[in-house]
This record gives C-alpha cells, sequence and structure tokens, in this order.
C-alpha cells in the first residue's frame, strides 16, 4: 500500500516522533510540532476475512501519539471485531489545515470507508470553535459523498488549562451535532479515570500529549463508540500490527475500561 505524504497506515513500521508541546486550533491555540518524518511502508497484511468496518483517521500528534489506530485496531481484534484502520496525521494541524492541504480530502474520496474520524485542537476558544465547527462542516459534505458517517474524537487541553475539559467537550458535541455525526468523548473518559484516580498517569512528560494509558483509554472510548461494545476484560497489554506493544497495568486498565464505559454512555452518541 502505498503512503501519500505524510499518511500513515495501519501496518507501517514503527513511528518514533518527539512530540513536543502544541496548542493549536486558531490564534491562541497554534501548533508549533512539525510533521512527522516519513516512514517506509511494510508489506500490506492479509486482508480478514468477512467485511471489515473500515476507518479513516484525520488529526494531529494527538491522533498518531502512540499509534492511537493501531491500539483501536487491535482492541477490536481482541473483542473479536473486524476492522480496517488508516490515518493522515500530520503534527500540529487543524481540520482546515487538513482542509487547506488536500491530503485527507483525497484519501476520503478515493477509498470506501464506513466512519472518517475527525480530531481538531482542543477548541476551548470562541473563535476555535467556530472554526472546528465550520471545518467539520466542510469535510462532512465529502463524507457523505463517499457512503461514509462522520465521528468527532474529543480530546483534552493541555495541563494548565485542565479547567477547560468542559469547552473542549462542548466544541466537540456541538461539531457532532452538526453533521449528525457519532459524538466520541475521549476527553471525559480521561476525568472518568482521574475521579477514580487522580494520579492516573494519562499525560505525557509535557503535560499536554498522552501517555500510552492516555491513549489506551482514549482507544477505549474510541472502540467503544464505534462499535457499541462492552470494555470491561480487554487486554491491558496489546501487541500492534505495527510490531509496537502498549502495555498499561491490569489494574489500571481495568480503571480505564470503566471510566471510558462511564464517559460513552454519559455523553456519547452514536
Amino acid at each position: 500500500m502505498m503512503i501519500r505524504g505524510k499518511r500513515s497506515v495501519a501496518g507501517t513500521a514503527s513511528r518514533f516522533a518527539i512530540i513536543v508541546s502544541l496548542l493549536f486550533g486558531c490564534a491562541g491555540e497554534a501548533g508549533t510540532d512539525g510533521p512527522r518524518p516519513r516512514k517506509p511502508p511494510r508489506e500490506e497484511p492479509r486482508p480478514i476475512p468477512g467485511a471489515p468496518l473500515r476507518v479513516l483517521f484525520i488529526g494531529n500528534s494527538l491522533t498518531y501519539s502512540n499509534d492511537l489506530p493501531l491500539i483501536v485496531e487491535a482492541l477490536a481484534k481482541a473483542g473479536r471485531q473486524n476492522i480496517y484502520v488508516d490515518s493522515v496525521t500530520f503534527g500540529g494541524f487543524s481540520l482546515d489545515d487538513h482542509w487547506s492541504n488536500g491530503e485527507a480530502p483525497n484519501a476520503i474520496s478515493s477509498e470506501k470507508w464506513d466512519v472518517v474520524v475527525l480530531q481538531h485542537g482542543p477548541s476551548t476558544l470562541p473563535a476555535s470553535r467556530v472554526e472546528l465547527r465550520n471545518s467539520a462542516k466542510k469535510f462532512d459534505k465529502i463524507i457523505r459523498q463517499a457512503g461514509a458517517r462522520p465521528a468527532l474524537y474529543m480530546v483534552w487541553p493541555e495541563l494548565e488549562r485542565s479547567a477547560f475539559f468542559d469547552a473542549v467537550r462542548e466544541s466537540y458535541s456541538l461539531a457532532a451535532s452538526d453533521v449528525d455525526g457519532i459524538f466520541i468523548p475521549a476527553g471525559e473518559a480521561w476525568r472518568a479515570a482521574w475521579r477514580r484516580d487522580p494520579k492516573a498517569p494519562l499525560y505525557s512528560n509535557d503535560d499536554f500529549h498522552p501517555s500510552a494509558a492516555g491513549s489506551y483509554a482514549a482507544a477505549l472510548s474510541i472502540y467503544g463508540m464505534l462499535f457499541g461494545r462492552e470494555l470491561k476484560g480487554l487486554p491491558a497489554f496489546i501487541e500492534l500490527s505495527n510490531g509496537r506493544f502498549i502495555r498499561v497495568q491490569p489494574a489500571l486498565a481495568k480503571l480505564l475500561q470503566e471510566a471510558a464505559t462511564e464517559a460513552n454512555k454519559t455523553y456519547g452518541r452514536r
């Protein structure tokens, strides 16, 4: 399978990017993290029998950190669900940047997808909320033309702006409502985890990007919303299709499964 630009493909070689702190979405939330280095493609894996749910992720480092799409893929496999994932990710990109770049729209139009997961910046400022909603509407047109449905992947603010979680949720929820899309409350899964354990290590060292546990929590929310499945009992140790491993302590994994279940039931929309 050919990689177009910085598009990351399920089954590509392991990606080790130095992730720096970014704020993006519009003025006051602009990204500073650079594009990911391109990696050589691996041989495309054999197709899984049956018709998989085909999911395209469009976002930035909050999507490609820890290979989030591949964590979703691995959780679906563990849950005996058939899924194919692919992604278009650039460091620091907003959805408007993706639209202007053209690679993401081309990826949507050139292949068959069932769901396109859209990820913007935290979007806590009024102007960046407007940008998120407008961008979601632009993408919705081509997503629908391709026969797919949009999903809005709610992220989280950086630690020093943790008081703005409600604003992040409201921005993404409004954008999902605008396009009758799936709303994935991954950021609320983090908050539900902290209510259970305030020391749950969900941020990485830069206090913005996710740790492995943070990405695992987000992937649980995404998987649960895409398939409407229970999260209890999913593995804490998973191998990704690119050969990497995600390890979460079993007790923490159980807590995160409970937290994502709570967030999805409380805030999620399918």
